[in-house]
C-alpha cells in the first residue's frame, strides 16, 4: 500500500522544524485566509478559545485539500487566552510590552488545534492545552529582552518563545512542550502511524 503524501498548510517554520525533526516527509502550502475576521466572529458569538483555535486550524486544511485532494492535509493553529481576553500577535515591540506586562503573575492557556483533511472531508482532528505561569521581571529586562529578540518573536502571541530566552519569563510550566510551539505532535504521529501514513 503506497504511503499518503502529507501537506502542511501552514507558513510556519516552527512547524515545519517539528515535523522534519520527527522524520516526516511533507510539501508546504500556505493558504490565504483571513484569520482575523474569523478570530473576530467567533469571539463575537461567544465561542471559546479552544474552539476558535480549531476552527482556525480547519479553515486552513480546508482551503488547502482540494489542491491536493489525494494528499493529507494539515492544518494547525493556536490560541493564547487569559482572563477571558483572547491575545493577538503583537504588531509593534510597544504592543509586545503591553502583552507581557498584562501577562505577567497571570496564568495564561494555549490551545494547539491540528485538523487533517483528505479531499473535502475532516479525517482527523485534536487540540491540547498547555498553561504557563509568568512571572514578574522589571521594565529594563523586558525592554531589553524585547530589543534583543523582537525579530524572532513578532511572530508568536504573547510576544515569547520558550525555546529561547522568553523561557525566563516562566516560573511554572504544565502542558506538552510541542503543544506550547503549537502543534499537538504526539497525537499526529500517533494517528498517521495507525492510519498506515508513516511506518510503525
Amino acid at each position: 500500500m503506497p504511503r499518503e503524501n502529507l501537506v502542511l498548510a501552514s507558513g510556519s517554520s516552527t512547524r515545519a522544524t517539528m515535523l522534519k525533526a520527527a522524520g516526516l516527509e511533507f510539501d508546504v502550502l500556505v493558504p490565504r485566509v483571513d484569520e482575523d475576521a474569523l478570530k473576530e466572529a467567533l469571539t463575537a458569538e461567544g465561542a471559546p478559545p479552544r474552539d476558535i483555535a480549531d476552527a482556525l486550524a480547519e479553515m486552513k486544511a480546508a482551503r488547502v485539500a482540494p489542491r491536493r485532494p489525494e494528499a493529507l492535509t494539515l492544518g494547525c493553529d493556536q490560541t493564547l487566552s487569559c482572563d477571558g481576553r483572547l491575545f493577538s500577535k503583537p504588531a509593534t515591540p510597544q504592543e509586545a510590552r503591553a502583552q507581557l506586562h498584562d501577562l505577567m503573575g497571570q496564568t495564561h492557556r494555549l490551545h494547539s488545534a491540528a485538523v487533517i483533511y483528505q479531499g473535502e472531508e475532516p479525517v482527523w482532528r485534536h487540540v491540547s492545552e498547555a498553561r504557563l505561569t509568568m512571572g514578574r521581571l522589571s521594565d529594563e529586562w523586558i525592554d531589553g529582552y524585547l530589543a534583543r529578540s523582537w525579530e524572532r518573536v513578532r511572530h508568536s502571541v504573547g510576544a515569547y518563545q520558550i525555546e529561547a530566552e522568553g523561557i525566563r519569563l516562566f516560573t511554572r510550566i504544565d502542558g506538552d512542550h510541542f503543544t506550547i510551539l503549537g502543534l499537538p505532535l504526539l497525537p499526529l504521529l500517533s494517528f498517521l502511524s495507525l492510519r498506515g501514513s508513516i511506518p510503525s
